[in-house]
């Protein structure tokens, strides 16, 4: 490993709310005030905090005072490292809602890690419940409770059950949630509530939102800043959800070579939208560039040119005519009415540059008229670009799981934005702290090839160093775009990921690393313990494609989670589809982050029956690790005198350990070792 140590914090959540720049300049901060009083305190933390940079002229010592002691109730307690980091974190999130403003600005999909990307104004916030009022006016339970009056707060309230979170996820991005899993009547009790907030947040971080600083405690008390900028993000993927060639292949109509296509495939939505609405304004006349929904767009001349060229029966030159920019604003909104472009913003918040509105019009805008033709001489390049199912299953699910990470940058694409290695740098910080040596990184934009190179180099050498079989994968892969080598090297670096979350909860133990064995042989003694029959012979075990085993290991972690009256037999394809939708909902409700989809179960994906398992072990055996003494009673169960020992040592996370892997391991594995091999050969070959 490099000679680089990160700062380690044994809790992964934690650990993941900060970078190691910050952890380290906290650590410093903490162990200096360590040595300097005999006991450091929380009743120390006020005068520490007020003096730290972060802080500085946003919250006075006796703000921080006061917003400890709502979490601590003994100021004498003693602090240790996470503690502190903990009530750094409380003392953050104070300063933020305080000023309304964020640790960072980026992309609307990326947030920062205090899950704030910018201040919301009111005007936001009317608009987002208009569309919430829109969306959401007929749905059976919520009707009664709309329309919300956007002048009250009535909204922060609605939403502190979850219920409301998940319809909006559903609306975003249709049958993400299981209905059937929503707790969903006129009063909840608190587990049935937090249920509901797990199971959205899970989801939102299933379609792609970042919400790495934010729990379902931020939810159910309606902090407003938090609230409104986890639904911002869910509102504006339902809006960019046109802008990817699958479900507009005429996209392709705005470049002119295979090259621009495959740069337009790895935008971000908002950027394809720009590209978009240059690309008519260019036929227009319009001669000015348009590179943001803000100062370039609040004269509301660019918004004339494009109405005009793509609605000419409406078209009038009254909006261009009109001097006074709020009249035009005006007037083109009046225009857009007529596209049947329901009215989300104000002419003042064209006006004032409202990024976030002015996008989610020109989205709209799109999606009820985007001008775009099918062009026979670009239908190659959507047959170019077509992946197969598995693939395109594969990339999604790594996308979405990069970004729950909480990486300095969002991924809109794998197979182009992972390419410069940069990313994949984040990545392994991430899950191998300390692994990254910076000095060694070439940070983007990076314009000379060999830089990417040495990136990729460099990702290529630490997964080594984490004992991931790469035998004649170089970095010049990554960068060449070779996409089952990085689907490979991302699988690895997923599952590494998840071995090591378990193998943390048993720090403990002095047991082997944990394999996907292990993990199998845990599973099937769940379920027995749990008095029932399923048991999985391996994670391609067609017989897993009911659904069966794991509703059966869900229940047998919480009893309470699965409904069976909601349970088929799984034995038609409809009643697969059905539980394993009820399967996915109920992991999450639980507390799960997975990111599969039903057809992952029911053509039993052995990767993702994998990463379903473990996330469940994982969150077993965090219940179980609260307390001694449940350990020794799961031991006694289980017939075993070492209690964590006997479900989870004796384990060996599979080429990370001395040890040579088990038959068992081998053959849980083939497959994967088959398609490696198979792209040895093709790099053999190559050389």
């Amino acid at each position: 490993m490099s000679s680089y140590v990160g700062v380690l914090v044994s809790d992964p959540w934690l650990q993941s709310q900060f970078t190691q720049v910050e952890l380290r300049t906290l650590k410093s901060k903490f162990v200096s005030n360590k040595t300097q009083l005999e006991r450091f305190t929380v009743g120390d933390l006020p005068p520490v905090f007020s003096k730290l940079k972060a802080f500085n002229g946003t919250i006075d010592e006796d703000e921080i005072k006061s917003v400890l002691d709502k979490s601590y109730s003994n100021a004498d307690d003693e602090v240790d490292f996470e503690t502190f980091l903990r009530a750094f974190l409380s003392v953050q999130a104070r300063g933020v809602e305080k000023t309304g403003g964020s640790k960072g600005s980026s992309s609307f999909l990326k947030t920062s890690t205090t899950t704030v990307h910018h201040a919301i104004n009111e005007s936001e916030k009317a608009s987002y419940v208009s569309h919430i009022n829109n969306y959401l006016r007929d749905d059976p339970f919520l009707k009664s409770y709309l329309p919300i009056d956007p002048a009250t707060n009535a909204f922060f309230d609605l939403v502190k059950d979850g219920v409301l979170l998940c319809k909006l996820i559903n609306v975003a991005v249709p049958g993400t949630i299981d209905e059937r899993a929503i707790n969903t009547k006129k009063t909840l009790n608190p587990w049935e509530r937090n249920e509901n907030l797990t199971l959205g947040l899970n989801s939102a971080k299933a379609i792609g939102c970042t919400v790495v600083n934010i729990g379902t405690q931020d939810i159910a008390e309606g902090r407003p800043y938090l609230v409104l900028g986890l639904i911002s993000q869910i509102i504006k993927i339902q809006m960019l959800a046109d802008l990817n060639f699958k479900k507009t292949p005429s996209l392709f109509q705005l470049v002119d070579d295979t090259q621009d296509a495959e740069e337009l495939m790895g935008l971000a939505p908002e950027k394809v939208l720009l590209k978009w609405m240059n690309f008519h304004l260019k036929k227009a006349g319009y001669e000015k560039q348009v590179t943001n929904f803000s100062s370039d767009v609040k004269d509301g001349e660019a918004y004339a040119y494009l109405l005009n060229a793509l609605a000419p029966e409406h078209s009038t030159h009254v909006a261009l005519e009109t001097k006074d920019p709020t009249e035009r604003a005006k007037k083109v909104l009046e225009q857009a009415e007529k596209l049947d472009c329901k009215r989300y913003l104000s002419p003042k918040d064209i006006v004032d540059g409202s990024a976030n509105l002015n996008l989610a019009f020109v989205a709209q805008i799109f999606q009820h008229r985007n001008g775009l033709t099918v062009d026979d001489s670009k239908t190659s390049f959507a047959e170019m670009m077509t992946d197969d199912v598995e693939t395109s299953r594969e990339e999604r699910c790594f996308r979405l799981w990069i970004n729950s990470l909480g990486t300095a940058t969002y991924v809109n694409n794998v197979f182009e934005d992972l390419r410069n290695g940069w990313v994949l740098l984040e990545v392994l910080d991430k899950v191998s702290p300390g692994s990254v040596n910076w000095k060694h990184a070439n940070k983007p934009p990076i314009k000379m090839p060999f830089k990417k190179v040495e990136n990729c180099n460099e990702v290529i050498k630490i997964g080594k160093e984490l004992r991931f079989s790469l035998v004649n994968v170089a970095g010049n892969d990554i960068v060449q775009g070779n996409k089952k080598l990085l689907l490979a090297f991302l699988w690895q670096l997923m599952r590494y990921t998840m071995l090591q979350l378990l193998r943390n909860l048993r720090s403990h133990s002095q047991g082997k690393e944990i394999t996907d064995v292990d993990i199998l042989n845990w599973a099937n003694r769940k379920v027995k313990r749990g008095g029932r029959t399923s048991q999985a012979d391996s994670f391609r075990d067609k017989n897993l494609s009911s659904g069966m085993f794991f509703l059966e290991l869900l229940s047998a972690v919480e009893p309470r989670v699965v409904n069976w009256s909601l349970v088929t037999n799984g034995e038609t394809e409809e009643d697969k589809k059905l539980n394993a939708t009820y399967i996915i909902s109920v992991a999450r409700k639980l507390g799960c982050s997975i990111f599969l989809l039903p057809e992952d179960i029911i053509e039993v994906n052995q990767k993702m029956m994998l990463i379903l398992a473990a996330s469940i072990m994982y969150w077993s055996l965090q219940q179980q690790s609260d307390t001694e003494s449940t350990v020794s009673e799961d031991a006694t169960d289980d017939g075993d005198a070492n209690s964590v020992a006997g479900e989870i040592s004796n384990l060996s996370i599979d080429g990370a350990s001395e040890s040579s892997p088990t038959v068992q391991d081998q053959e849980l594995l083939t497959k994967e070792e088959k398609d490696e091999d198979e792209v040895d050969g093709e790099n053999n070959k190559d050389a």
